[in-house]
């Protein structure tokens, strides 16, 4: 991310001050060291609206201006702020105003009469500072819609992945993070002997529900240690001594913070 000597040359620089020397003064050095795109203004009541229409990367105002001071230009920059950065450096005769300067939002200040090796110095440094934020706030930008684009995919692919999972299985289910079913889909009832509507508030298995012993209790193990499964033999008796045998496979779910908000997997009848 590095800011070129043309980058800083390159920089939209806009002057604010009432005295026309003083204008004149500042575009001769700003021309002469090589600056490209200076504008200027005597107005100080048009600085939010030029800023706001073609964003500057650096605004030396002076603060001391009839009509409207550099505290009040300051604060209609800040009532339309484009971002967070706000790119003004204070040119001041007065002492006292350069601590209330910075605590209004200027980046820096610059005293009258000017020493002009200072004056270059701090423009130089504020726009290097300038366009480093806003290159770090593109990046942030491109970033967060790869992240957005990275969700949307894996949402996609985790709604084929469902979508063939139902296809492919007797039964597709989800559990939170207490074990609740939170989506069921398949013949369950028929199966097994399950109602899970509404599935949010059913209950917790009781331990004679017909579920083999030894293997429910292996199985809810693998579960307490948010580890995945794949092809469990779970056993099931219904009420009129019928045994069912099912493969079961499933893989615990962590949200974006890392955090385990439960279990999803699939079932398949063990045909004899």
């Amino acid at each position: 991310m590095t800011i070129t000597a043309q980058d800083i040359l390159h920089a939209r620089i806009l002057i604010v001050d009432d005295q026309e020397s003083n204008v004149l003064l500042l575009l001769e050095m700003l021309r002469n060291v090589g600056y490209t795109d200076v504008s200027s203004t005597m107005d100080p009541h048009t600085v939010a609206g030029m800023h706001r229409r073609t964003p500057f990367d650096l605004i030396l105002l002076d603060l001391q201006m009839p009509g409207m001071d550099g505290f009040q230009v300051m604060e209609g920059l800040k009532a339309n702020l484009i971002d967070d950065y706000i790119p003004v450096l204070v040119i001041t005769a007065q002492p006292g105003h350069k601590l209330r300067a910075l605590q209004s939002g200027a980046k820096d200040f610059v005293s009258k009469p000017f020493d002009m090796l200072e004056v270059r110095t701090r423009i130089h440094n504020l726009i290097e500072v300038r366009l480093l934020h806003q290159r770090l706030a593109n990046m942030n930008h491109a970033l967060e819609l790869q992240v957005r684009e990275r969700t949307a995919e894996l949402r996609e692919s985790e709604a084929r992945y469902r979508a063939l999972t139902e296809l492919a299985t007797d039964w597709y289910w989800e559990q939170d993070k207490d074990g609740r079913f939170t989506k069921v889909s398949g013949p369950v009832l028929e199966m097994l002997g399950m109602r899970v509507d509404p599935l949010v508030d059913e209950p917790m298995p009781s331990q004679d529900d017909g579920w083999e012993p030894v293997q429910r209790a292996a199985l809810q193990s693998r579960i307490a240690s948010r580890t995945p499964f794949l092809d469990v033999l779970l056993e099931h008796r219904s009420p009129d001594n019928v045994v069912k045998r099912y493969r079961v496979s499933g893989t615990p779910m962590f949200d974006g913070a890392c955090t385990f908000i439960g279990y999803r997997g699939f079932g398949v009848e063990i045909l004899s």
